[in-house]
């Protein structure tokens, strides 16, 4: 007899029931086992004060850790059971992960729903763990996607819908390139899909969904257009991009071979990638996709717009590095297709091929969170307070824009703050540094803490432009040798118009100049020799931006 499952787990509970009442900010931390959990406060400030916050400012944050790229056996090239992701996600710290299958025939027809019979069990095997059952889309002329929902009575049936009528893979909807007769239609087909999306969260078919571009550089098919064009579609549903792929193990010396990039990102432009992108678009730097590492680049360009939008990072694992297993073997009959899942895999005494590593192993994206629940963690990510690391890098970090005088809370990540022309203020960077080694039996140090700023300068004319001429790195704490929590202050000028802040930092290991030159970014991440990129001594974390907008 199956065990009852606990009302969380249950697919027929709303989600309006997922966020436990009563929940005490001590239980809270306690739950969530964090380090250095950020705090945030947002009240509107008395009339008559400078400056009020609003957006990322909830009261008392705290950070869940998670991963929302996942593959197991209901993905056709993936070869782990849920249990076996499950549990190595929880030995790694992972409060919140999604399962992100790939979309194809076998899994629309048949996986899909035993999938969702395995998220289930999954729940209530692991109760200290938010599940999500999500997909990875093939979006029409372009790259991936996640796509994920909350539980509740049709989260299976609107992903499985969604799949059927949307995934460029299935139908045939892969062409990109700007000569190509069904481009159009492809790219038409892909903002359809999240206006559909969005109707099904503004109907209340389902109680939230989220889309966030995944590897979207790897191979330079995701137009800076299409990113904006789907961002605009669906705003509050498309929120984001990874900043830093999975495959972070690719480059680990030794291991693949002497072209090995991490992230696997070893392509050359192809006839349905984008010609404005350079060649150097297809690296990883410091293990992060060129558009979030570029300072100035096409995520700056996003957000130089006045619109958040957000990055993660994440595990994308399917096969993870110097692991014993193997695929099982099929029955007579039977495979992908007509099955939806591959066998179990089976135990070896060798190290398989791979290039992942398990969630929460190395990529690690921190969601702030104001009560423990999925529609919470969605409200995180939907803000923007969220900051990612590599390599376990830091135990936590804490933003804060703020009035010079001290008054208010100011905004936080995802935030805003609105001010007066020449309001001085101050930007607060809390750090808290890793108090334990990490899975690579190091203790990792911090070397450095970069803010960036860039200026807000509105919509775009050019919808395919991938510059922001007006951001770089303003300031660098060299905060080498320093242990424990401490607190960074800065002096920020609010000046004539509206900007935004984000802050970066490594280890220190590997840095140069910036892929715009020292001018903007006098010490960035640069891409490492091919098969030579050991991702445990080249880590760095990044944070979200806080908005400034200044009244004029």
């Amino acid at each position: 007899m199956s065990r009852p499952l606990p009302v969380w787990a249950d697919p027929r509970v709303s989600a309006d029931s997922l966020d436990p009442q009563g929940l005490s900010r001590r239980g809270l931390l306690r739950r969530a086992g964090l380090f250095g959990a950020a705090f945030a406060a947002g009240a509107v400030l008395p009339a008559g004060q400078a400056y009020a916050a609003t957006g990322g400012n909830d009261p008392e944050l705290a950070y869940l850790v998670g991963d929302h790229h996942n593959h197991s056996v209901y993905s056709h090239d993936a070869k782990y059971t849920f249990s076996q992701i499950a549990a190595a996600a929880a030995e790694y710290g992972l409060d919140w992960m999604v399962f992100t299958e790939h979309s194809n025939f076998g899994h629309a027809k048949y996986g899909a729903q035993l999938e969702h019979e395995q998220i289930l069990q999954a729940r209530a095997d692991n109760p200290r763990q938010l599940i999500f059952q999500g997909l990875e889309w093939y979006i029409p002329g372009a790259e991936h996607c996640t796509v994920f929902t909350p539980p509740g009575p049709n989260e299976v049936d609107v992903l499985t819908r969604f799949e059927m009528a949307y995934d460029g893979k299935l139908l045939g909807y892969t062409a990109g390139a700007p000569g190509n007769p069904d481009t159009a239609r492809n790219e038409a087909h892909a903002v359809g899909a999240l206006k559909w999306l969005a109707e099904q969260r503004r109907t209340g078919y389902v109680d939230d969904v989220l889309v966030l571009a995944n590897h979207p550089m790897r191979l330079g098919i995701d137009s800076p257009h299409e990113i904006r064009n789907w961002r605009d579609a669906a705003p509050g549903i498309m929120i984001g991009m990874e900043g830093a792929p999975g495959a972070q193990g690719a480059a680990l010396p030794g291991w693949r071979g002497a072209n090995s990039i991490r992230g696997e990102y070893e392509n050359a432009p192809s006839a349905d990638s984008w010609a404005g992108y350079p060649r150097d678009a297809y690296r990883t730097y410091g293990g992060f996709d060129w558009a979030t590492a570029t300072v100035g680049g096409l995520w700056d360009a996003m957000l130089a717009e006045g619109r958040l939008f957000t990055i993660t990072s994440n595990s994308d694992v399917h096969r993870v590095v110097f692991d014993t297993w193997k695929n099982g073997d099929w029955a007579p009959g039977q495979n992908f297709d007509n099955t939806g899942r591959l066998p179990d895999p089976v135990n070896t005494t060798e190290p398989q091929p791979g290039s992942d590593f398990w969630p929460g192993q190395f990529s690690r994206t921190h969601v702030g969170v104001t009560r423990y629940g999925y529609r919470s963690v969605m409200a995180g990510l939907r803000a923007g307070r969220v900051w990612v690391d590599h390599g376990h890098l830091l135990d936590g970090i804490d933003v804060r824009v703020q009035g010079a005088d001290g008054r208010g809370r100011g905004a936080t990540l995802g935030g805003r703050l609105h001010v007066r022309r020449g309001e001085r203020l101050t930007l607060s960077v809390t750090v808290t540094t890793a108090s334990r080694r990490n899975p690579y039996d190091i203790l990792p140090e911090l070397a450095h803490v970069d803010v960036i700023r860039g200026a807000v300068t509105g919509p775009v004319a050019d919808r395919d432009a991938w510059r922001a001429p007006d951001t770089g790195v303003t300031h660098t704490w060299d905060v080498s040798g320093r242990t424990g929590t401490y607190t960074l202050t800065l002096p920020v000028d609010a000046a004539d118009e509206s900007f935004y802040l984000r802050l970066r930092g490594s280890d220190g290991n590997r840095n140069g100049a910036g892929y715009l030159g020292a001018a903007i970014d006098p010490h960035g991440p640069v891409v490492h020799e091919p098969g030579n990129g050991n991702p445990w001594l080249d880590t760095w974390f990044y944070t979200n931006p806080v908005f400034v907008e200044v009244e004029v």
